[in-house]
């Protein structure tokens, strides 16, 4: 497959140099630095969109002649415009950006985000990129052609419950924030996607780190951090709709609108969406609506900032996968609701609300230092609906001989509220940052039998009811140093403290636990920056405790914390040959009491993840942007070994009872590819048309840690192809854009996610694997207007 890509990409960009016509460069400077991810956009007989490389270049081809308008815009700085004559005398520009005068500084930009001389290996995501590939799947589809990120879809079209992992970690380990605020459920530690619908439309920025990266707020990042930003300065008035529709029934509606400075003091945004969806799985629809509003407060040196983010989803359930049989005879076929004599239950559904409301207090205290603050609170409540065939009262509480059918609802009801923090101090050598927060989580789990189908029970009535409590501190110092015209020094340290109180479980109501951690993360490493070329290393150390389903193991078996060693080494080039830019990292992931699923039984009968001595992923990320005339390419290969140094597997063992064990020696880590690779291809057709091909390679996953191939992923190729269209409006709106993606237009039948269990049973070694797997060709159109 990859031999196959890079043929195509050689042969097509041989022909790209006919296309030129004209070249525009140039360099971004803030306070006599480069800005690396500043938006250049030019505005004319074409419209064109780029981001400046490391060192503040850009570089335009292949534009006809005619009169432009070109826009620089800079989180935290006042948007450069200036007029281009093509072809003219001033192919070549420096642009100096100056901060806004009333400017909101984001905290999580200032104080968690790795800035372009940090030695931590990341990628930053600008609005231009998002709103491209924002048609309507969620947050992971639209990160898919990130370096080394794999994306799965339960519903199998990426609208509804969707998945990420970074360099074969899943969500629970990776750090998510918004606005610096911690967004990870702080039990289960995952990041569901579905609670924010089309939050993705109100996002300005993103910035992807990989390996343990920077200090950040909430859980610990154990292999990536993503950090969104939606306190976006908006001066200008705009209003905007957008809507999208296609295969399986899909429908996006989207309407944006922002006041634009009022009275030089007031800005407000507001966003209303809605997404619904049949799913390419039966009967596996989604519906969401989502809202967004965002008021600000600008002084002459201070900021006040209100946010809120505002979700609800209803999603039939399709988290059961399908069999392996079903896989090959019927791709489409959903379990969920089938307990049901004759139809499928109809309201086997996730049910979920989830808002968060965030109070940002900025100030300038002197020229050189900064103060920031935040206030969150974020609410959630719901259930998911069950339709349960012959279940015994007698495990609800209710003693009553005969088995019924009945209807039951699993919720939970929760709240996580707190503070962060952080104070910044710069001169023209160091920039010292000092900060932390601290999170209050109480979690209610209870269910509810709301119907009983066979036998009079008095329903409703709830059969448990457990709570929760988390709590989280935080206090981190980041110090960087320049040492010398090319050589800087970074430091960072962290210290997390982490109280856990659990007061039972569903299925063992016995289990309780109160359990605190004191974690020391300290960080460090060395930037080298010359010209074109720039070199970082690095040493990260990370602790993790572990979550709500590990504790359900007994008193005897607590699960220690999981301990991470990150060594990072870069190197990047941004100008190896006009309009080529390279960049390649090597890391190494070194784990101890890494917590995997080993199929082991505790002593109460739950399957729970086990502590692994030691493990590791090592690997190399390989990078490439090039543009050249009309046509431009970004491509990444990763390449990686994950493994598990000394594995044990167990099996029930049906006949005999207990459990079989089988060790397994060095052996690799689940969903862990060996290798994952990504192109997307841009080419400029005319004034107002862009072709875009995406594509995707992701080598074999296996469903456990034994490395046996019969229970593994098949490795998959995919493509994508986009058009978008400018139409050509004048007096209607500001612009009109058509877009039409095709996905997997090969017709691929691939599967990204699944499980795996093996069992003795009638004395014969028996091995079940479920898949998720993805539709086949498919299709989003969209229409987006700019008032």
């Amino acid at each position: 497959m990859s031999i196959r890509i890079c043929l195509f990409l050689c042969l097509l960009f041989c022909g790209t140099g006919l296309f030129a016509q004209a070249i525009i460069q140039g360099k971004v400077q803030i306070a006599d630095q480069s800005a690396e991810g500043a938006t250049i956009t030019l505005s004319g007989p074409v419209k064109w969109q780029t981001t400046t490389r490391s060192d503040g270049q850009f570089r335009v081809e292949g534009l006809p002649a005619g009169t432009y308008t070109l826009s620089c815009s800079f989180s935290g700085y006042q948007t450069s415009r200036q007029e281009l004559q093509i072809p003219g005398k001033n192919e070549s520009i420096i642009i100096s950006l100056d901060p806004l005068p009333q400017s909101l500084q984001p905290v999580e930009i200032k104080a968690l985000r790795a800035g372009v001389l940090a030695p931590f290996t990341k990628t930053n995501i600008n609005r231009a990129f998002i709103e491209k590939n924002n048609l309507g799947q969620d947050i992971p589809f639209l990160l898919n052609q990130t370096p080394n990120v794999v994306v799965n879809s339960d519903a199998g079209n990426g609208i509804g419950y969707t998945g990420i992992r970074i360099r074969g970690s899943d969500a629970t380990r990776i750090n998510m924030t918004i606005n610096g605020i911690p967004y990870n459920d702080p039990e289960s530690q995952g990041t569901f996607f579905v609670n924010l619908p089309d939050f993705s439309s109100s996002v300005s920025s993103v910035q992807i780190q990989r390996g343990v990266g920077t200090s950040s707020n909430g859980a610990g990042a154990f292999g990536a951090s993503m950090n969104f930003s939606t306190n976006e300065y908006n001066d200008k008035p705009y209003a905007e709709l957008n809507n999208s529709f296609g295969s399986f029934n899909s429908f996006k509606n989207t309407i944006r609108v922002g006041s634009g400075l009022i009275n030089k003091q007031f800005t407000l945004d507001a966003r209303l969406s809605r997404i619904s969806s049949d799913g390419f799985i039966d009967r596996a629809s989604t519906n969401l609506l989502g809202a967004y509003l965002s008021g600000a407060w600008y002084l002459p040196k201070s900021t006040l900032r209100f946010n809120a983010i505002l979700g609800k989803e209803k999603t039939y359930q399709s988290w059961y996968g399908i069999s392996e049989a079903d896989l090959k005879n019927n791709r489409t076929f959903n379990s969920a609701g089938t307990a049901k004599p004759g139809t499928p239950y109809e309201n086997e559904a996730d049910n979920y609300k989830q808002n968060h409301y965030q109070l940002f207090y900025n100030t300038s205290i002197t020229n050189r230092l900064q103060f920031n603050t935040a206030l969150y609170l974020t609410t959630g409540q719901g259930y998911y609906e069950q339709y349960r065939a012959d279940e015994d009262p007698a495990d609800y509480g209710i003693n009553v001989n005969t088995t019924t059918d009945l209807i039951r609802q699993l919720w939970l009801k929760n709240k996580m509220y707190g503070q962060i923090f952080s104070l910044q101090y710069k001169t023209p050598k160091d920039e010292i940052s000092l900060g932390g927060g601290w999170s209050r989580y109480p979690g209610q789990h209870f269910g509810k039998v709301v119907r009983s189908i066979n036998q009079p029970l008095p329903t409703p009535f709830t059969w448990y009811d457990f709570d929760a409590l988390k709590t989280d501190i935080n206090l981190y110092a980041k110090w960087q140093r320049q040492l010398s015209d090319h050589w800087f020094a970074f430091s960072d340290l962290q210290y997390r403290h982490v109280n856990y109180t659990i007061e039972g479980f569903r299925n063992n109501p016995e289990i309780r636990t109160n359990q605190t951690w004191n974690f020391v993360n300290p960080k460090a490493g060395v930037t080298y920056k010359n010209g074109n070329w720039m070199a970082y290393g690095s040493y990260a150390l990370a602790n993790k405790e572990p979550n709500r389903d590990d504790f359900e193991a007994g008193a005897g078996e607590i699960p220690k914390r999981e301990q991470l060693h990150n060594v990072e080494l870069g190197v990047q080039r941004s100008e190896v040959v006009p309009g080529l830019q390279l960049a390649a990292n090597a890391y190494l992931m070194y784990y101890r009491d890494q917590l995997v699923l080993t199929g082991r039984i505790n002593d109460v009968g739950a399957y729970v993840r086990t502590n692994i001595p030691e493990s590791y992923r090592l690997g190399i990320e390989l990078q490439a942007r090039y543009k050249k005339g009309k046509t431009s390419m970004d491509y990444n290969l990763s390449l990686s070994d994950n493994r598990i140094i000394d594995y044990t597997g167990y099996y029930d063992d049906y006949d005999n009872g207990g459990q079989l064990v089988k060790n397994y020696g060095n052996s690799p880590l689940s969903f862990s590819p060996g290798i994952v690779q990504q192109a997307t291809i841009d080419y400029q057709s005319g004034k107002r048309t862009v072709f875009t091909l995406l594509n995707k390679h992701v080598g074999r996953q296996y469903l456990d840690n034994s490395g046996e191939k019969s229970r593994s992923l098949d490795p998959y190729f995919v493509n994508d192809f986009r058009i978008a269209y400018d139409v050509p409006v004048k007096k209607l709106a500001k612009q009109v854009k058509l877009i039409l993606q095709v996905n997997n237009f090969t017709d691929r039948k691939y599967e990204p996610n699944g499980y795996t269990f093996s069992y003795v049973a009638g004395g014969e070694f028996t091995t079940e694997n479920f898949y998720y797997p993805m539709a086949g060709i498919n299709y989003l159109f969209a229409v987006n207007i700019s008032l």
